[in-house]
């Protein structure tokens, strides 16, 4: 009778062994068959798009990026908590009162998470109005950066000196996008006071238009140079 039980058990754990296993190749595959789809829909969206004039390639890209990215975080952690309640579920653990706790838990939490919802809030109206995308360069708060993410809860900022700045969306006071549709660069060129001008200029304005004409910054350049003139007068 004890040797029967005993093979009893063992067969049930590798009963829930292999079930086990098999939710978590299920995960795995769920998680590579969302990520498959939604950059295949990325890509279709960006060209159909594209054939109704949407915007540039590169907004477009930018935008779909940014939303797919943030999408396939939701789903990835959704689809995850779903195979762990499983797993728990197989090992016998009765999830019920788990996630009856987690209910109370979490209402008792929510009365003192307003930042955290600020900061979700915060996340999708950045979204909604298409506010700021990945690889923009921005700067939020007086702080300037690449973005490198963009979270329901928090913007991730990569400055020039390779600092990673992390804000929650819901404090984001000030924002300016330095590159949505275009940018400007901007730089002063001195000259001394022996050399003309004018002739400075028509240099300036010839290279300008040589670099238009050329790959591969025909397509990036999208408007002439503006030289505005002399604007200072220093001691050489």
């Amino acid at each position: 009778m004890s040797i029967r039980n005993d093979f009893l058990h063992l067969d049930v754990f590798l009963v829930n062994g292999i079930r086990i296993a098999v939710i978590l190749i299920f995960a795995y595959l769920c998680t590579f068959i969302v990520s498959r789809l939604l950059r295949q829909l990325r890509k279709y969206t960006v060209r159909a798009m594209l054939r109704t004039g949407g915007g540039s390639e590169i907004e477009i890209e930018k935008r779909a990026k940014t939303i797919s990215g943030l999408t396939r975080k939701v789903l990835v952690a959704l689809i995850w908590t779903i195979a762990w309640l499983m797993i728990l579920k197989e090992m016998n653990f009765d999830v019920r009162p788990l996630l009856a706790g987690a209910g109370v838990v979490g209402v008792a939490i929510g009365f003192g998470a307003q930042n955290i919802v600020k900061d979700v809030l915060g996340g999708l109206f950045l979204m909604l109005e298409n506010q700021i995308r990945v690889n923009d360069v921005v700067v939020i708060n007086g702080k300037g950066g690449l973005v490198e993410e963009i979270n329901l809860r928090t913007t991730v900022l990569r400055s020039e000196d390779g600092a990673v700045n992390v804000f929650p969306n819901g404090s984001i006071q000030s924002l300016s996008n330095l590159t949505r549709e275009f940018s400007y660069y901007v730089f002063t060129l001195g000259i001394s006071y022996q050399n003309n001008s004018d002739q400075a200029v028509g240099i300036l304005k010839e290279l300008g238009d040589s670099l238009a004409s050329e790959d591969p910054y025909r397509s990036l350049i999208l408007a002439p140079l503006e030289i505005l003139g002399v604007d200072q007068l220093t001691n050489s």
